[in-house]
């Protein structure tokens, strides 16, 4: 099964989270082997983050874990999709139901086109220890 996959040279694969039920696309991420074997045993989303270098359990600070109902592969084998049910309702660190979020305008700016349901400060609790 891992041989159909074409990592890249970092030992990468982008893996797109796209709501099972809706199709929205809620996020894209990376995964390493280790990360897509997890995910295949776990049926949840598991990444590899590239700024912390390490595993990257979706939903492990947040509680907005991802359910996978189902993995596909891309023709080429360097593209995961991943059918998710988002718990929460909201896959994006800002705090919104996914990570595409802005929407470029007539005159060239990006502009917010989705609302906050949840802010982030109230999303990441973060101690004061």
């Amino acid at each position: 099964m891992i041989e159909a996959i074409s990592f890249n040279d970092a030992g990468l694969i982008p893996a797109i989270a796209q709501d099972a039920s809706t199709g929205q696309v809620l996020m894209v991420a990376w995964m390493n082997e280790e990360a897509l074997l997890e995910t295949i045993s776990s049926k949840k989303a598991v990444y590899f983050s590239r700024s912390r270098q390490r595993l990257w359990r979706k939903g492990e600070e947040s509680g907005h874990v991802q359910q996978v109902e189902d993995i596909h592969l891309d023709c080429d084998g360097d593209v995961i999709l991943l059918k998710v049910v988002q718990i929460g309702g909201i896959a994006c660190h800002t705090g919104r139901e996914h990570c595409f979020f802005r929407r470029l305008d007539d005159e060239g700016e990006w502009q917010d086109c989705e609302p906050v349901l949840k802010s982030p400060e109230d999303i990441y609790q973060l101690s004061d220890d």
